[in-house]
This record gives C-alpha cells, sequence and structure tokens, in this order.
C-alpha cells in the first residue's frame, strides 16, 4: 500500500501567475529549490538542496515533466532518497484567486524510511513552502 501527501490553498492570484511560479525556473527556485526545469514533458531535470546523509538523501531530486496541461495541470516525477513518488499541482480558478491541489504520491506504508521522509516533506508542502510560494507571488507583477 501506498500513501499520498495531499493539500490544497487557496492563492489570491489568477492561475497564470500560480502556473509562471510553478513553471519558471528562477521563480521555481525562489520558494522551493534551485533547478534546471523547462515546462516541456519529458524533460529531466533535477533540484538541488542540502544533503541529509542520515536518511541517504545527497540533496538531489532527480524528475521528469510527466503532464503539462497549461495552466492548469503540472506532475512530475520525484525520485530522491530511496523513493520514487509522483507529483502533481492541480490549478482551479475561485473567485479572483487560484486553488492550488498538491498531490504527492508514491510513499510505501510498510517502509519506515518512506514514511519518516512522508512526514517531513507534508510538513514543507503544507506549510513553509506554501508560505514561501506566497511571498513569490505577491513579489510578481
Amino acid at each position: 500500500m501506498t500513501n499520498a501527501i495531499e493539500t490544497d490553498a487557496f492563492l489570491a492570484h489568477p492561475p497564470a501567475k500560480v502556473w509562471r511560479a510553478l513553471t519558471v525556473p528562477d521563480l521555481l527556485a525562489s520558494w522551493l529549490m534551485p533547478n534546471d526545469f523547462r515546462a516541456e514533458v519529458g524533460h529531466r531535470f533535477t533540484f538541488r538542496t542540502d544533503p541529509v546523509p542520515a536518511q541517504g538523501f545527497d540533496g538531489i531530486v532527480h524528475c521528469e515533466v510527466l503532464a503539462l496541461e497549461a495552466p492548469r495541470l503540472l506532475r512530475i516525477s520525484w525520485v530522491a532518497g530511496g523513493i520514487d513518488t509522483t507529483v502533481t499541482w492541480r490549478l482551479v480558478p475561485e473567485g479572483a484567486g487560484t486553488r492550488l491541489f498538491l498531490a504527492h504520491d508514491g510513499f510505501d506504508e510498510d517502509d519506515p524510511g518512506q514514511q519518516a521522509t512522508w512526514r517531513v516533506l507534508g510538513g514543507g508542502w503544507r506549510g513553509h513552502l506554501v508560505r514561501r510560494l506566497e511571498e513569490t507571488l505577491a513579489a510578481l507583477t
């Protein structure tokens, strides 16, 4: 069986602006991690952050763009530190803003290491990353 992180947040910005923050590499880096992302299905890229050797994480997240439907859906693979998962962002217009849904799927619920990663990433997706995304969006014109 697998576990997923699922969250949603209302962002007081139009979908096109949120889409930019998800798909323009420098903007994506400002709230998530430095990357070599390209908005192109099949593009393989990496996110880079601080290693956590005790968790078997070298600081590199290997990704591939799996689906891209501007400005409403972005799905990527997310492989790092012993996990092989998928992250999906869905953007839904809501009033003058956007409801951003996130699903990070594929954590093995029988693997203690993956469950520890699930807890850490879940806190990030629900907490400081949403705040950082909001800050990035607020700075955009």
